[in-house]
């Protein structure tokens, strides 16, 4: 079997058109959230009972996986005895996820969870018989993966969210912690199914917020660090960093080069305000987390993924770095800081 590394991140998927068209990223923006610790992990072996596989485009966080753990303990189930849990992680390879998700057939699964569109996407595409939970998805009506929110129909069911929507507010959060901010380098990967519209939706709210977007279209570390040289050369005054694995995966080297070069970094996941972005704004990835433990919960126990509606999350953080915001000599409106749900000091 083989073992996964376990890092910091988010998850999350693109995507685009309309209020209910633009779920997208999943962290990733677990939801997105899903990079952090070095040691690798195998899945225990049940005594009896379920088993179950989560395949994720990014990695996997410690505290992530405790909080599902402990939702499907909350439901009766035992972790290692009762259900066995196998876990494997792209780390931003979309390549690797069709023969990952081969590995994880093998091992006979009853359900899948799958965090990021082309995790779902991968596994939509090799069954239409197990039942698939997205773990914060990208907008799955766009990408033919539910009927419908509600209805969904076929096999795949679990949690999505707005994060163009997402990734607009976050915008207009950096607007008002920063005003002087005028042309703002905007960070996809083109890999991403969701990448064109979550663009062209910021190029059409960057004018009514006094913003000029640049992109920054970033698939590979070469590309990377020629658009980091570039953007310093075209006056980009801002970065905005989406949720999606491979910008996750290079966070650290990112948010080092805004700050050494006093340029805040925003971004709709936590991870990013923790490993010293300005903020970030997302869903509480925890609560995603705990609503993917009941689908898995009542999927085991016969319900069919067509009944179970896809959910929103209604929860969402704002998390600030004062820190950083010293280190880039700015003075944040105290109205700002009070409205934040977590202030890194």
């Amino acid at each position: 079997m083989r073992s996964i590394a376990w890092h910091e991140a988010v998850w999350v998927g693109y995507h685009g058109r309309g209020m209910i068209q633009r779920l997208a990223w999943t962290t990733v923006l677990l939801v997105s959230v899903l990079l952090a610790a070095p040691e690798a992990v195998r899945a225990q072996p049940a005594e009896r009972g379920a088993r179950i596989a989560w395949l994720s485009a990014s990695a996997f966080s410690p505290a992530l996986v405790k909080e599902f753990e402990d939702g499907l303990r909350e439901a009766g189930w035992v972790p290692g005895r009762t259900i066995t849990i196998d876990y494997r992680a792209a780390d931003g390879h979309y390549d690797r996820l069709a023969p990952l998700l081969a590995e994880l057939l093998r091992l006979d699964p009853q359900v899948i969870l799958t965090a990021q569109t082309p995790a779902t996407q991968a596994a939509r595409r090799a069954t239409g018989t197990i039942p698939i939970v997205m773990v914060g998805n990208g907008d799955p009506v766009r990408y033919g993966l539910v009927r419908s929110l509600a209805q969904p129909e076929a096999n795949v069911t679990g949690t999505a969210f707005l994060v163009n929507e997402l990734g607009i507010k976050v915008l207009e959060l950096l607007k008002e912690a920063v005003p002087q901010t005028a042309r703002v380098a905007f960070f996809v990967n083109p890999a991403n199914p969701g990448a064109a519209p979550l663009l062209e939706d910021a190029r059409a709210a960057a004018p009514r917020l006094g913003l000029a977007i640049w992109p920054a279209q970033v698939s590979t570390t070469a590309e990377l660090d020629r658009t980091l040289d570039a953007l310093l050369k075209d006056r980009v005054d801002s970065l905005w960093l989406g949720p999606e694995a491979f910008l996750l995966a290079n966070r650290r080297r990112i948010i080092e080069f805004a700050i050494a070069n006093r340029l805040p970094a925003v971004g709709p996941s936590p991870a990013y305000s923790e490993s010293g972005a300005l903020m970030s704004y997302s869903p509480h990835i925890s609560s995603l987390v705990r609503t993917s433990a009941r689908y898995v919960d009542r999927l085991l126990k016969g319900a069919k993924p067509a009944d179970l509606p896809v959910e929103q999350p209604s929860r969402f953080e704002l998390v600030v770095n004062a820190k950083t915001a010293k280190a880039l000599g700015l003075v944040l409106p105290p109205t700002f800081l009070l409205r934040a749900d977590r202030v890194i000091e």
